[in-house]
């Protein structure tokens, strides 16, 4: 799993490319929570799922507890261009409720 990120004015792109599994959540956690730490002014969050290869239920719950972290700090997260087996995980598991598509 790779992460590539961007800030434009007060929006924080993350990338994903690869897999986010058990092997890989961990770190993935690790590194999403040292962005949202080390820059300030944040007001929108938007994963980029475009390739994102492969997610199952760890993934899931990645992208819960960044989403709870992200909500108390008064953050707004959206996913966007999942690849069509991640946009099904999305779906089934109701993550579009919380982190909507753009």
């Amino acid at each position: 799993m790779k992460i590539k990120y961007y800030l434009d004015k007060s929006t924080l792109f993350i990338y994903f490319i690869g897999e986010l599994d058990e092997c890989t959540a961990s770190k993935t956690r690790d590194v999403i929570d040292g962005l949202i730490k080390d820059l300030n002014g944040i007001k929108k969050v938007v994963f980029n799922l475009s390739e994102l290869s492969f997610m199952d239920s760890t993934g899931i719950g990645m992208f819960i507890g960044r989403y709870k972290k992200l909500k108390s700090l008064g953050v707004s997260v959206f996913t966007q261009n999942p690849t069509q087996s991640v946009e099904k995980i999305l779906q089934i598991s109701g993550l579009y409720k919380i982190m909507p598509a753009i």
